[in-house]
């Protein structure tokens, strides 16, 4: 178990920040923009999951909102899942694959694949799209847009070390899981949309607008 008994030491005072392996390097290293940038996902989500849990759970009428409690009760231990995960992978990319910890546990193609699963279960009960979906709607929508584009912005860091470092530099499950976390929030927000009975705003051409 991590004890940690102090933040501040005083020691990136001057721009430099240390890897897994105790390197001193440049804040603005890639790679540190990489663990940077998945624990900005991670808040992300962590944003996400506070609009869940504020969606009103009274009805108009003074009942149940049986769509809140349903979404919360399913979205809920799967976003907390993925923290967990992110962590992993943060602490993973603070570091090159091969020097990390001999008894650092990693994650797998089987959590990359499993969120392809929960996709698949969602599109199922979605129905098709016929345009592009706006980053709009209720609070905890947004949030998921937004943890989907933060997504989106770790993968091309990731892309880009390897670009710089080599193909050793990150190992392609992690690649291949913070791509499909984009795709899987993407997903969530239509999923949530549909279970909360909200339309989705779809982007409009511009030659349609203008008519």
């Amino acid at each position: 178990m991590v004890r940690i008994t102090r933040v501040h030491t005083g020691a990136g005072d001057g721009g430099e920040t240390s890897l897994l392996t105790g390197e001193r390097v440049p804040k603005s290293m890639v790679r540190v923009e990489l663990f940077g940038t998945i624990d900005e996902l991670n808040s992300s989500i962590g944003w996400a999951r506070m609009e869940l849990s504020r969606l009103p759970k009274e009805a108009a009428d003074g009942g149940v909102r049986a769509t809140a409690i349903r979404l919360e009760s399913d979205l809920e231990p799967r976003l907390a899942l993925i923290q967990q995960e992110l962590f992993d992978v943060g602490g993973e990319c603070a570091g090159n694959p091969d020097n990390l910890p001999v008894e650092m546990v990693l994650i797998e193609m089987k959590h990359a694949n499993r969120l392809v699963s929960e996709m698949d279960s969602w599109t199922e009960n979605t129905p098709p799209l016929d345009s592009f979906i706006l980053p709009a709607g209720s609070p905890v929508i947004v949030a998921l847009h937004v943890a989907r584009t933060v997504a989106r912005r770790a993968e091309r860091c990731a892309v880009r070390l390897v670009q710089i470092e080599g193909e050793g530099s990150v190992r392609p499950v992690v690649l291949a899981y913070l791509n499909r976390l984009s795709d899987w929030l993407f997903v969530a927000c239509r999923h949530s949309s549909f279970t909360l009975g909200e339309e989705e705003i779809l982007w409009e051409p511009l030659s349609s607008r203008e008519n």
